[in-house]
């Protein structure tokens, strides 16, 4: 009676398979053809990581808004990436259900792969082909009651279905954050032994976190040595490169395949000190003319429009080897912008954003320029078009301290320049010859050059480099070359 009550039934039962096997063991046999599925009306769709910048073949996955049943609408957030340049928030493009997701948090996506796949709805299934929420519900309802009163009726079950304790079904929930089921499988523990805090006794971070300093307490020794210093490690660890550290890995490993031509010289900056000093305690003066946005001045714009000068005299510094193409026929790439990186030390490891067009920007412009992405890479919000199209990187170096450096070309740019600390030294001054020397004191930087010596010589380079000595030593002619 029950199976025939089963066979009448115009609509899908899904009744678990380990309770159809003891039915049939039972010596009731339940045929297959009584059972059969309805056409899916969704759509499962791969969700592929998108190219999110030049160069960027992989990113760690942060953090996921969502998890499996979600429904997601086109534009909400989905997940959070970071690559070696940028932080990025993945939006969908489509409207659905979460399916499934390929990757953990802290696990490295690969770009043009999978992230997660998607149920979208089908558009051509109109309301009156498929049941209201409510009847589906209920008619749903009924043929599983009377599906389990029939297979509990052949293997003497009980009526209720769900014999799981409640506290390890909430644990053991496809609900527990990706986050959380990393931290359980990279320290190998067992959810059962974690008493869960959240909300229906879900585990949290914060209980993980518990439970890993109270076991590596009861583990760890008693030691009366103190640490050297506050923070020092007391062991030996092994720590995992960051996507930062692991990029800048892979360019510095390719760096390694360039002949770097060095070339330092000590520029006279007395004169580019004292104008900056004079505009820093009259900042209200240029506001009234050019407006808001730079509170202090600095150097570096000055370097870096005296560089942009120097350019124009040779153009061949600025630009890309391009040795892709044809290895054995390598072409030089000379750019006519004047994209210059710049190196921004951040919590987060060494940034390199990139001011672009300084040959037809202002001094002001650059410094305002300066500002805004320092302040962008140190929060970590830089975007991939502001880390893009370098054609030469200004590092300066003398920021945080150091005269001399050798900087690292990265490809497919051919110089680099860093700057070095601005320093009082003293100096013969002999303004006639018959007159003994004095000495005065001046403000000097070391400027320390690296070329790619297969395309440029060392002639050319210190041309170069000694043109934007000139420049930056009479700062005032500066003005009379701008365009």
């Amino acid at each position: 009676m029950a199976l025939s009550i089963l066979r009448r039934s115009p609509h899908t039962v899904n009744i678990p398979s380990r309770y159809l096997a003891q039915s049939c063991s039972g010596g009731a046999r339940v045929p297959k053809t009584y059972f059969h599925t309805t056409p899916s009306r969704e759509l499962i769709k791969p969700y592929l990581l998108a190219d999110i910048g030049e160069g960027i073949t992989e990113c760690r996955v942060v953090q996921w808004f969502v998890k499996p049943g979600d429904r997601v609408s086109q534009f909400d957030p989905i997940c959070e990436v970071q690559s070696d340049k940028a932080s990025v928030e993945i939006t969908s493009r489509y409207d659905g259900v979460i399916a499934s997701i390929h990757h953990e948090a802290d696990e490295m996506a690969e770009v043009g792969k999978p992230l997660l796949d998607i149920d979208i709805e089908d558009d051509s299934s109109s309301p009156s082909q498929a049941p209201t929420k409510s009847t589906a519900e209920e008619i749903v309802s009924d043929d599983m009651s009377t599906a389990t009163a029939s297979v509990a009726a052949n293997t003497n079950m009980p009526n209720n279905l769900s014999n799981t304790n409640p506290e390890l079904e909430a644990k053991n929930s496809g609900l527990i954050v990706p986050a959380v089921r990393s931290m359980l499988k990279q320290h190998k523990i067992d959810i059962k032994d974690i008493a869960g805090s959240g909300k229906g006794r879900r585990v949290t971070k914060e209980d993980v976190q518990r439970h890993l300093r109270s076991r590596n307490l009861a583990l760890k020794p008693l030691s009366s040595k103190p640490a050297a210093w506050p923070g020092a490690p007391l062991e030996d660890e092994v720590v995992s490169l960051t996507p930062i550290e692991t990029q800048m890995f892979k360019v510095m490993t390719r760096a390694l395949s360039i002949p770097h031509f060095g070339y330092s010289h000590s520029v006279d900056v007395t004169s580019l000190i004292s104008l900056c000093r004079n505009f820093n305690k009259q900042p209200g003066v240029s506001s009234e003319i050019h407006g808001d946005g730079v509170s202090k001045l600095t150097a570096l714009p000055f370097v870096m429009k005296a560089i942009s000068q120097a350019f124009l005299r040779h153009p061949r510094l600025n630009a890309h080897l391009n040795t892709e193409t044809s290895p054995q026929n390598p072409q030089l790439i000379v750019k006519a912008s004047h994209n210059f990186g710049i190196a921004v030390d951040t919590p987060n490891g060494l940034l390199v954003p990139v001011v672009k067009d300084i040959q037809n920007r202002s001094i002001l412009s650059i410094a305002e320029e300066i500002k805004r992405l320092s302040t962008l890479a140190k929060e970590g919000s830089l975007t991939p078009l502001d880390m893009s199209g370098a054609t030469f990187t200004v590092s300066n170096i003398g920021s945080i301290g150091g005269s001399v450096v050798h900087p690292i070309l990265v490809s497919p740019t051919v110089g680099i320049v860093a700057v070095g600390k601005v320093e009082e030294v003293p100096v013969f001054s002999q303004h006639n010859k018959d007159v003994d020397p004095s000495i005065v004191k001046r403000e000097k930087a070391v400027l320390s050059w690296s070329a790619d010596h297969r395309v440029l010589d060392g002639a050319s380079v210190a041309r170069c480099a000694q043109l934007v000595a000139r420049v930056l030593e009479n700062i005032e002619s500066i003005g009379i070359g701008l365009r």
